[in-house]
């Protein structure tokens, strides 16, 4: 087995960046998901509520975030240390940056609605779920894990099912489910059975706690933003495990380093 592919979604449920190599931190890959849109109450936004995100292109320049929309331009915001307010990030409440009302803005043209954008200026301020984690794990604005892992097999296996039972949203590529690392060379669902194991990528250990229940943003175009009804549909007669449509797995690193495409990949324990 070895690691086919990297991502990094800087800014939460907007466009993805994709890379040779990463550095892993405690909390996630270097810059992944370190800053978040809040509607005007200051109530998370994501691609659930505002498939749109899917347009907006964020780049990482040095000590800044580059936006970027096809009609709008682009816009560079510092990544500094601002006013604080508490967000609520599903059920954790975090205090983050306030980006200025430069940005604000600019998002608010691109979306058409009053908007904010915050920074996580301190990435180890937010705990990842203690029923699956060490109390010293941290994430940054995950949904709720520093990195999540996908298996190319496992996808081929779903666009199977496809083909036979919804030719029409058939073939549906791995951005839909927007990893961070995704394995090849395993079988299709060998990672069932990592689950509560360790994961070596190249020289970087990660646990295993949890796999991962999927959403409405999996029937989001990532280049479009137009929505269907697949892989959910699939998902719910396939992989229906206690009401929560499986694919994917959560990780958590035990140490931090480098990973690169084409490391070998070794389950432990």
């Amino acid at each position: 087995m070895h690691l086919g592919a990297i991502a990094t979604y800087p800014v939460k449920s907007c466009h993805r960046l994709e890379h040779e190599r990463a550095d892993v931190r405690l909390w996630g890959l270097a810059g992944d998901r370190r800053w978040l849109i809040t509607d005007e109450q200051g109530r998370m936004l994501t691609q659930r509520e505002e498939p749109r995100l899917t347009q907006i292109r964020p780049v990482l320049a040095e000590g800044a975030l580059v936006l970027r929309h096809e009609g709008a331009g682009e816009l560079t915001v510092p990544a500094e240390p601002g006013d604080l307010d508490p967000v609520k990030v599903w059920r954790t409440t975090v205090d983050l940056s306030r980006a200025g009302d430069e940005a604000d803005v600019w998002l608010s043209t691109v979306l058409e609605r009053k908007v904010r954008l915050y920074y996580l200026d301190d990435p180890t301020r937010r705990p990842v779920n203690p029923e699956y984690a060490n109390p010293d794990d941290r994430v940054s604005l995950a949904d709720g894990y520093p990195l999540l892992l996908a298996n190319t097999a496992s996808l081929a296996a779903v666009n199977d099912w496809l083909a036979e039972e919804c030719p029409a949203e058939w073939p549906l590529p791995m951005t839909r489910f927007r990893p961070n690392v995704v394995v090849e060379g395993a079988p299709a669902w060998a990672e069932d059975g990592w689950l509560g194991r360790r994961i070596r990528i190249g020289s970087v250990t990660f646990r295993a706690p949890k796999p991962c229940d999927r959403c409405v943003i999996t029937t989001t175009d990532q280049e479009t933003g137009a929505r269907g009804r697949e892989p959910l549909r699939t998902l719910a007669r396939h992989r229906n495990v206690d009401q929560g449509l499986l694919f994917g797995l959560n990780l958590i690193p035990d140490g931090t380093g480098e990973i690169r495409v084409g490391d070998q990949v070794t389950v432990l324990d």
